[in-house]
């Protein structure tokens, strides 16, 4: 790939534990919050509003820990995370996950517990991102987790970055099932209104849209990992898509209402 001139200055990116970035969701609209309000009105407020909680599956668990230790290292990973599992002494083999033993002992950790089969599956993933040199060259160098907040469009927001790279700009490591699927996926789960946003964001503080890449790595054998680079006509379509949303959002704030988006009848057409 083509080294950009320098687009990020690093030391704008605020170093900020995951829980207090995420305490701040009061203050600061996320990407996060601008998609559930994209897919329904009434679900965003419902959840701002402490009615519905937003549950961490397995997965998101698992992503979590993936991030963790792909772009942070092993050693962060060791500090976040009670790794592995107590050992049978008769077989000299892991207990199980669902093993009262196995239970009892992350009872004592005081941290999140990957137990060896979850480990295993992470470590598969960071060799495939490894082995993927497109992947390589984005992770090279640059800054991890960086958190930027600045006003966009007249409304407090708030990004934390995967990966920024001085040069090439925005990074971002998605897991999936399948990569010959992900680009569908990365439409179905409004990836493209994500990075906009992020990208948006960022522009507010170093004055300029920098570029946005997508990493993609399966959870499942053989663990193949891809880059794509967002274009720029998707990435405009998506802020211009944001933006409406967000006019639509203070809107719904100031009048208090938070619409399901299926009110009216639609017409449903099968060929």
């Amino acid at each position: 790939m083509t080294v950009d001139k320098s687009l990020i200055d690093l030391k704008i990116l605020e170093t900020e534990p995951a829980e207090e970035y995420h305490a701040k969701a009061d203050s600061y609209l996320s990407s996060h919050q601008l998609i559930d309000f994209i897919r329904c009105p009434y679900l965003y407020a419902k959840r701002r509003a402490g009615l519905v909680e937003r549950k961490e599956t397995p997965a998101y668990f698992i992503g979590n820990a993936t991030h963790c230790r792909i772009l942070e290292g092993f050693d962060v990973l060791k500090s976040r995370f009670a790794l592995g599992g107590p050992i049978n002494p008769s077989t000299g083999k892991p207990y199980g996950s669902t093993t009262k033993k196995f239970a009892e002992w992350r009872a004592k950790q005081g941290k999140p517990v990957l137990s060896y089969d979850q480990l295993d599956l992470i470590e598969n993933m960071a060799e495939g991102v490894s082995l993927c040199e497109a992947a390589n060259e984005l992770l090279q160098y640059g800054r991890a987790e960086g958190v930027v907040r600045a006003e966009y469009c007249g409304v407090p927001c708030q990004i934390r970055i995967d990966w920024a790279h001085p040069h090439f700009g925005i990074v971002d490591l998605k897991t999936t099932a399948d990569l010959d699927w992900f680009e569908n996926e990365a439409r179905r789960h409004h990836y493209h209104n994500q990075l906009a946003f992020y990208q948006a964001v960022l522009r507010q503080v170093v004055g300029d849209f920098v570029p946005v890449y997508l990493i993609g790595v399966e959870k499942i054998e053989p663990f193949r990992c891809g880059v794509w680079r967002v274009s720029d006509d998707t990435l405009s379509i998506a802020r211009g898509d944001n933006e409406s949303a967000i006019t639509r959002l203070v809107a719904a704030r100031e009048s208090d209402t938070w619409t399901t988006g299926y009110e009216t009848p639609r017409l449903l057409e099968i060929a």
